[in-house]
């Protein structure tokens, strides 16, 4: 027996492996592209579900997907509603390895093994290693089933485990073992080709007629479906308000399933099991169809009323008084803190962040120029806690990106991580010369310093041009727009001249005794302050070309 057990969970180990390790090959092979494919095909919901589909069926994961999802959704590059579509063709996309797994392959495993490890050992190409991966990852899931197999046929031989089995004729220990082994595993797809196995194998067996119990394999599929909605939720838990509703639409739709197939099980089980054998040519054929249909007809009659859930996941999780407008929590609200499970939208969700800290650095320059300029002093304590904040942000988007190092992203993501390290600090600088301001404006306050009209003037058409070539940085950051570089060269150069003529300006001034030697102290800094803005802008700007060898 113990050689038995030992063989069973050896089989499902090296099935897990090849599940995952083919998985996260195929992420990462084209997780570069994955956000530009799901963005477009989002748009109108029915070619969602098929993309979804064909998506979940391409790296074997629904969950996987569904994490991805509420990511995107996270980062605000997928509305709520674009993601329901994805969702229903997910749970549809998953069953195909269920159905891989009804097929004859096992034997060809060890050959499929032999070939994706060749490749690996004896070929440079990375993109001919990331497929070799993927084979490798396919070879061993189908080995951990022929192990997993073997070990099957010989528990009939003992009774005290097939009387185990025998508790899943009982309609909700099925739904409930399907849950559990589910949301332990983190996978419908793993729990419904265990299934397949258990079936094929003759283990799940009806106590009145000797045969497999077809009616626990459907109610165990049911509760698999609920079980697979723990990675989305998991992922959910520190995320945003849109994000949490995705997840729910998920629980929303398997649960719903459950309810409506259940009552149909329960008024005609029969006819259902007949309908399904009539399509299958085996006991595994049988469970793979019936999780095909399951989930198909889940997406049939909940497609339609995709509306009326977000509407009702919207009334679930809704938001708290004052909370749309509450920016006094330190949070980050675009980075999934979780951790990096989504290497599709790792980038993004740091780009996002990013601008959100760049818009409260021009918030800080504004107002700190505002109150040395023009002795507007009341919104000195503003720029001050807001600092706080950006040095926050910087510190756990800077944590972030060095934890998204440490996994498989695909290697063009990894290249922009790189220069976005720098970024990030040019705009924690930025914000560091904004608060500098303020100190200078709170000196002129208390020290009741005086600036002459020419000196204002000056200030102020030097800081109007800062503003502008931080905000043109800011967009050709984010929308990777290579036109504006001439413009921002042209901007940083007369930025540099105004600063000469600045200085010069102002020592005439002082000689002439128009401005003290205290104002004058400030206005250098700050002009010299204002050009070093203007550099650090110029560095933001040119992060989005590749960096040189």
């Amino acid at each position: 027996m113990y050689l038995l057990v030992t063989e069973l969970l050896s089989g499902l180990a090296l099935f897990l492996f090849g599940m995952k390790y083919m998985s996260d090959s195929l992420q990462q092979a084209a997780g570069g592209k994955l956000r530009g494919i799901l963005d477009r095909c989002t748009k109108n919901k029915y070619i969602a579900v098929v993309c979804g589909a064909l998506f979940t069926a391409f790296i074997q994961s629904s969950g996987a997907t569904t994490v991805m999802e509420v990511g995107f959704v996270n980062a605000g590059i997928m509305t709520l509603e674009q993601s329901v579509g994805i969702t229903f063709g997910a749970n549809i996309g998953t069953t195909i390895t269920s159905q891989l797994v009804s097929l004859k392959l096992t034997e060809v495993a060890p050959f499929i093994i032999f070939i994706g490890a060749a490749i690996l050992s004896f070929c440079k190409k990375p993109l001919l290693k990331k497929i070799a991966a993927v084979i490798f990852g396919f070879g061993a899931l189908f080995l951990g089933i022929n192990y997993m197999t073997s070990a099957l046929h010989g528990i009939k031989e003992i009774p005290e485990l097939m009387n185990l089995f025998s508790y899943l004729s009982n309609p909700f220990i099925a739904v409930l073992v399907g849950l559990v082994f589910t949301a332990v595993v983190q996978s419908s797809s793993v729990t419904v080709s265990v299934l397949v196995l258990l079936a094929g194998s003759n283990i799940i067996v009806n106590p009145v007629t000797g045969g497999t119990d077809y009616l626990a394999c459907l109610y165990f599929i049911l509760g698999a479906n609920i079980g697979s909605c723990m990675p989305a939720v998991m992922a959910a838990m520190n995320t945003n308000r849109n994000a949490k509703r995705t997840a729910l639409i998920h629980v929303m739709f398997n649960v719903i399933g459950l309810v409506v197939i259940g009552v149909l099980l329960i008024i005609a089980a029969g006819p259902i099991v007949d309908m399904i054998g009539a399509i299958s040519s085996s006991d595994k054929r049988f469970v793979a169809n019936a999780d095909t249909i399951f989930k198909t007809f889940q997406c049939i009659i909940l497609l339609p009323c995709s509306k009326l859930l977000v509407s009702l996941s919207k009334k679930i999780i809704h938001a708290r008084a004052g909370e749309e407008s509450d920016d006094n929590e330190m949070v980050l609200k675009h980075i999934d803190v979780t951790g990096v499970s989504n290497s599709a939208t790792a980038v993004v969700e740091v780009v996002q962040e990013i601008e959100r800290m760049a818009d409260m650095v021009k918030v800080n320059l504004k107002q700190a120029s505002d109150a040395l300029i023009h002795k507007n002093y009341e919104s000195s304590e503003n720029v001050y806690a807001r600092e706080k904040y950006i040095d926050f942000l910087s510190h756990r988007i800077t944590e972030y990106m060095v934890n998204a190092n440490r996994y498989g992203l695909p290697l063009e993501d990894r290249k922009r991580l790189g220069g976005l390290f720098h970024v990030v600090i040019d705009v924690e600088r930025i914000g560091d010369h904004a608060v500098n301001i303020m100190d200078d404006a709170m000196k002129e306050k208390n020290q009741k310093i005086e600036f002459s009209k020419e000196c204002i003037s000056e200030m102020s058409e030097m800081f109007d041009k800062v503003i502008e070539i931080f905000e043109r940085s800011i967009k050709i950051f984010v929308s990777e727009d290579h036109t504006e570089f001439e413009a921002i060269n042209k901007l940083e150069d007369k930025i540099d001249r105004m600063k000469i003529e600045c200085q010069e300006g102002h020592v005439a001034r002082m000689s002439e005794g128009k401005c003290s030697i205290e104002s004058g102290l400030i206005f250098t800094d700050l002009v010299i302050g204002y050009e070093r803005i203007a550099d650090h802008a110029v560095n933001i700007a040119y992060s989005i070309l590749p960096e040189k060898k």
